[in-house]
């Protein structure tokens, strides 16, 4: 008989909005169940630059999200200090950029409130040596660099010690109408491939790209362009600040320090639809040269790994010109398509994401006649320990300062050890859920470092058997998974030092464990 669940409401999406819904409403004490049919931030919210915006970027052109990115730049940095590091920022101009853009650029950030001040180029360049010799104005701003990873693991945690229920691999297939409303979701989860249901008062549409198809399927229609977006991590991190080029919104014009490393992007390119949503290699060719104008050090520097996100962005918009449309974001009643008890959350950006879980759970908690006010402008996040180990950068200082002499390092790129994956498996047992090594390497650093999991996705699959956590076969399917979502951002980086890694990582898997990992990626792309 097929299991069905009761909540008061059901949030679909497990990426930064759905996470922030959910912990909006579990701090206000609503019952609520998010679902994810992969993982957390299997979408935008996992491949960006992890850049908060002080909103200066869009002054040009999109003046309210301008506002809305600078209101919560600054309430995010009281309340999740932990997930981002006051980088500060600057917009950088180089010889032969709109002369016109940079001389408006001032004005546009002081109508819009935002703290833009002059540097020396001198000064700037003190500060940030890599910058190019051809920069001609800098401005200093108050972006920001923030840990997407941590700071969505950390709303769902809090969320989960509230009461909400986190279903990872849980995908919906149907929606069961009643009238004019939804009377239960039908859902399958994609590991084991059981079927269940849940009864919602509210269902909540934060899915993201995904919007439109989830809305379609309850018989709605909202209107979502799909515009992807490619960025590149270097193997070692390039500047301090987060540096911008002072040029409307174009290619290959943001650099984002984050940890140890940096990341550069990205680009804008209209998609049809969500599949073949992968970087190529004439995206990566762009993005080093426009990049390596404003610091010519991109154009040698080794990088370990390319990645694409979709942008859901609003409305309409030429066929090309999509660097136009809004970032801000869209909060749709379906009671306009004759569903009373179904929502949708779509567009925006990670900065303003708490702002939209806000306004969402406001339109939620009137329908279902709660009161209880927001809660998440004033209580911060909660720093949970069953978060640390995706911060880059804490291994290494655990390792060296607190480990025990036989906690054996599992991943020796990021230096993890088993403790922390350990400590992994037992988060997920906390709540009921089967640890694979894809879900481990969201919640902490295996596989991000040079050898992109070559070496270390061997080691957990033994620790996992060693824990009779995996039996018969499964490891063969676990490493399969794990090396292939690795190398879809290997794959278009084969110059030089990411040949060998690539060879070797062929020589070790397909050669002598005879794990073909070419058509896993075919069927998922």
């Amino acid at each position: 008989m097929k299991k069905t669940l009761q909540t008061q409401v059901l949030v679909i999406g497990g990426g930064a909005t759905g996470a922030g819904v959910a912990r909006d409403l579990a701090l206000r004490g609503v019952k609520c169940i998010l679902v994810e049919k992969k993982d957390i931030n299997a979408g935008a919210s996992g491949a960006n630059h992890g850049l908060l915006h002080s909103g200066a970027r869009y002054v040009s052109n999109d003046p309210e999200s301008a506002r809305e990115c600078r209101d919560e730049n600054r309430l995010l940095k009281q309340l999740a200090p932990d997930c981002i590091e006051e980088t500060g920022g600057m917009f950088v101009a180089v010889e032969g950029d709109d002369e016109q853009f940079i001389a408006d650029f001032q004005g546009h950030c002081e109508k819009a409130g935002l703290p833009c001040r002059p540097m020396d180029i001198r000064d700037a360049k003190d500060a940030e040596p890599a910058l190019s010799d051809k920069t001609i104005a800098v401005y200093a701003v108050d972006d920001a660099s923030i840990d997407p990873f941590k700071l969505v693991l950390e709303n769902i945690t809090d969320a989960q010690k509230l009461g909400c229920k986190f279903l990872r691999h849980s995908e919906v297939v149907k929606f069961n109408r009643q009238g004019e409303k939804i009377k239960s979701v039908d859902l399958i989860n994609n590991n084991t491939g059981a079927a269940f249901s849940i009864e919602a008062d509210i269902i909540v549409n934060a899915s993201g790209a995904w919007a439109g198809q989830i809305a379609a399927m309850a018989g709605a229609h909202i209107d979502v362009l799909y515009s992807k977006g490619t960025l590149l991590i270097t193997h070692n991190r390039i500047s301090h600040h987060v540096v911008n080029r002072l040029r409307p919104p174009g290619d290959a014009d943001i650099l984002v320090p984050g940890g140890t490393v940096s990341i550069i992007g990205t680009t804008s390119l209209r998609m049809e639809s969500l599949d073949q949503i992968r970087p190529t290699v004439s995206e990566v060719d762009r993005i080093v040269d426009e990049g390596a104008a404003m610091m010519p050090c991109l154009e040698t520097t080794r990088y370990i790994r390319a990645y694409s996100g979709v942008r859901p962005l609003l409305g309409g918009g030429g066929k090309n010109d999509d660097r136009s449309v809004t970032r801000g974001f869209d909060l749709v009643d379906h009671a306009r398509d004759g569903i009373e008890n179904l929502i949708t959350i779509t567009g925006g950006k990670l900065t303003t994401f708490r702002l939209m879980a806000e306004k969402t759970a406001d339109l939620v908690c009137r329908r279902i006649n709660v009161s209880a006010p927001c809660q998440t402008r004033k209580i911060p996040v909660i720093s949970a320990h069953e978060t640390r180990w995706a911060v880059p950068g804490f291994s290494p200082k655990y390792w060296f300062k607190e480990h025990d002499k036989n906690d054996l390092l599992l991943c020796e790129c990021e230096m993890v050890p088993q403790s922390a994956v350990q400590e992994i498996v037992d988060y997920f047992d906390i709540f009921d859920q089967q640890p694979d090594m894809r879900g481990i390497g969201k919640r902490s650093r295996i596989g991000k470092g040079s050898c992109q999991g070559n070496f270390c996705s061997l080691r957990i699959a033994s620790f996992l058997y060693d824990r009779d956590l995996l039996a018969a076969d499964q490891g063969a399917g676990e490493i399969r998974s794990f090396i292939n979502e690795r190398w879809k951002g290997q794959r278009c980086l084969l110059w030089e030092t990411p040949v060998v890694q690539a060879e070797l990582q062929e020589a070790m898997h397909c050669g002598f464990f005879g794990l073909e990992l070419i058509p896993e990626n075919r069927k998922e792309s």
